[in-house]
């Protein structure tokens, strides 16, 4: 061996030999210790959680350090955190020890709300509480032991065997059901834009469901007063049921049967609908003015218990006025169809008294030809619009019990009227 290949691998021996000296020292962190590189913390904590000395200390998951060393206090566990030189950790950062995996191997992570300073260091403290620490697994054991001891085995039973019933032969349903709802997401993906504002649409709509909820549990329980009155009449529900097709096939005869009358009979009732609503305000006139004569006849009458009425014609000559004279009538044998001849009473009062035109007018709006409605008032029994001869308002008024009077009670149909003020 040469000289030159001595130099080169004495070289290498040399250099490989720092190097592994130098990587051994940083790992121990004798290097940061001997060039006092680094940043030194300690941290707080109600127990270690499972840390160790050599634990990584991480910044939301990116390594910054390790625990150094660990020393128990009345408290709990004191931490001393040996952080990498130029680490910028915010000192309101929360820490939580976490596992790396599921055998165990925690570690320190610190995930503050903000990369905004004052930034930690040298001495500087960080505290812990209850919640910076993992589930203990034999707590997790302990309480999953318990619960399931709390199962009854017999209803276990029970569900399994439903479950099994349930899943029994529905393999292809379930399979289509899983490549459905992978169509789905795949389709929601394709159209993220419009499953946004369906999310947003959506949230609003629940909103107005909540400022209703009030109306909702109103309908939900008047729903369920409903379904327990229709539960305790179920009897008589499946009875109106039982009759419902006999009794519909009763009307549909009826109907058939009056087919060629009820079409006439309803349009008639129509036209009188017509004429009546044409009429209202003298409907309504006779409506408050009938019960106060009647009232007046019965009370009038004699004590033998009944009512009586009599009916007296006058001697008013009938109208002639605005008909056909005698000699132009047709006589009865002439059964063609003739001109309509626009007939109606031309004459004045006492002629006919009836119609329309006779009827309460508004003369409130100056308008004498439009609909009257009769204002009575049965606390004053004035009728507004309606006045006598003398220019005072009409008054319908109880007169009280009139047998008092006795046989002479009929007299009051004719002083009545005069004294009523």
């Amino acid at each position: 061996m040469s000289r030159g290949v001595k130099i080169r691998v004495m070289a290498f021996v040399v250099l490989s030999a720092v190097g592994i000296v130098y990587m051994a020292g940083s790992y121990l962190g004798l290097v940061d210790r001997v060039l006092g590189r680094g940043i030194t913390v300690q941290a707080t904590l109600p127990q270690s959680g499972g840390l160790f000395e050599g634990s990584e200390v991480t910044y939301r998951g990116v390594k910054i350090g390790k625990v150094s060393a660990m020393t128990a206090t009345r408290e709990g566990v004191t931490l001393d955190l040996a952080l990498q030189d130029g680490t910028r950790l915010p000192l309101d950062s929360p820490m939580y020890v976490h596992n790396l995996s599921a055998v165990g191997e925690q570690y320190l992570d610190f995930e503050p709300p903000d990369e905004n300073g004052p930034y930690a260091e040298s001495g500087d403290t960080f505290h812990g509480g209850q919640d910076a620490l993992p589930v203990d697994e034999g707590d997790l054991l302990v309480e999953l032991n318990d619960f399931v001891g709390s199962v009854d085995k017999r209803n276990l039973r029970t569900v399994v065997h439903e479950l099994g019933t349930m899943f029994d032969d529905t393999g292809r349903p379930l399979q289509r059901l899983l490549d459905s709802g992978s169509t789905f997401v795949r389709t929601a993906s394709a159209h993220t834009d419009e499953t946004i504002r369906l999310l947003d649409r959506g949230e609003r709509v629940l909103s107005t469901q909540q400022g209703e909820s009030e109306n909702i549990r109103t309908l939900a329980r008047d729903l369920g007063s409903l379904t327990d009155a229709l539960a305790s009449s179920d009897d008589d529900l499946q009875q109106v049921l039982a009759d419902t097709p006999g009794a519909a096939r009763e009307v549909d005869a009826l109907l058939k049967d009056l087919e060629p009358t009820l079409p006439v009979l309803l349009g008639n009732a129509v036209s009188v609908n017509q004429v009546v609503v044409s009429n209202l305000a003298g409907v309504e006139q006779l409506l408050v003015t009938y019960p106060r004569v009647i009232a007046s006849g019965f009370t009038g009458t004699p004590g033998d218990g009944y009512g009586h009425v009599n009916l007296q014609l006058d001697s008013t000559p009938p109208c002639t006025e605005g008909y056909k004279p005698r000699n132009q009538w047709r006589p009865p044998s002439d059964l063609t169809d003739g001109p309509i001849y626009p007939a109606q009473c031309a004459s004045g009062p006492p002629y006919v008294m009836r119609g329309p035109k006779h009827s309460p007018q508004d003369t409130r709006h100056g308008s004498p030809g439009a609909v009257y409605r009769s204002s009575y008032d049965p606390s004053t029994g004035i009728v507004s619009g309606a006045v006598d001869a003398h220019g005072n308002p009409v008054r319908f008024v109880d007169q009280g019990n009139l047998s008092i009077l006795g046989g002479d009670s009929w007299k009051w149909l004719l002083v009545g009227p005069v004294t009523t003020p």
